[in-house]
């Protein structure tokens, strides 16, 4: 599947500050106000609301509209395609690992043999 460069890079960007994350973390236990996401934090509601703001342009987060609270909640869909970005990096990895794997099982194989035909000739 390929990526959206663009969708990436505003996810990645939004991740980046921890108080972002803090927020989808919260998030992530269901709907909340900005005066609700705004409470663990030592920062204003304005100051949480440019953090949902980028949030939102990178489409982890959207606002919903119940009567006079505007509760956000979390959009998975964003996340899902930056794990599967790094999913294929880690079968990378995964696949490089097991073949190292091979050749230091090959060389202890080696090192076993040499050390027994060390000692039959002593």
């Amino acid at each position: 599947m390929p990526f959206d460069g663009h969708g990436l890079d505003a996810t990645f960007a939004a991740l980046a500050d921890p108080t972002r994350r803090a927020i989808l973390a919260r998030l992530a236990e269901g709907e909340a106000s900005v005066a609700e996401l705004a409470e663990p934090f030592a920062m204003s509601q304005p100051a949480i609301s440019k953090h949902l703001k980028v949030l939102e342009r990178a489409g982890l987060v959207s606002t919903g509209q119940d009567a006079q609270r505007r509760p956000r909640r979390l959009e998975t869909q964003p996340l899902a395609q930056a794990n599967e970005w790094l999913e294929n990096y880690r079968k990378f990895w995964e696949a490089r690992y097991q073949r190292l794997d091979g050749l230091l099982d090959e060389l202890k194989a080696l090192e076993g043999r040499a050390r027994r035909n060390t000692r039959k000739e002593k």
